[in-house]
């Protein structure tokens, strides 16, 4: 499917980013639910935001790669309060 992607675009009104494919088909991504499945804090959240207003095609890949867990991990430095004594 990546490689059949024309375009991706975040829909401010929707909080989706619709993915219009070769075959002439529109896909929505809901990136509140990605952003609930994925995102384990505010920081998380902030590199997800991140990509969906800048990089929407890098967000629809690392989403349909399954890789957007190993994206967070290796870019959002986090350490808990209670960790951090």
């Amino acid at each position: 499917m990546i490689n059949n992607i024309i375009s991706c675009e975040f829909n401010i009104d929707t909080a989706c980013v619709e993915v219009k494919l070769t075959d002439g088909s529109i896909v929505s991504v809901d990136c509140i639910a990605v952003e609930n499945e994925y995102a384990n804090n505010m920081y998380e959240v902030s590199a997800l935001d991140y990509l969906i207003y800048n990089e929407p095609l890098n967000y629809v890949e690392l989403l349909l790669s399954g890789k957007m867990e190993e994206y967070l991990r290796n870019s959002t430095d986090y350490t808990p309060l209670s960790e951090m004594r």
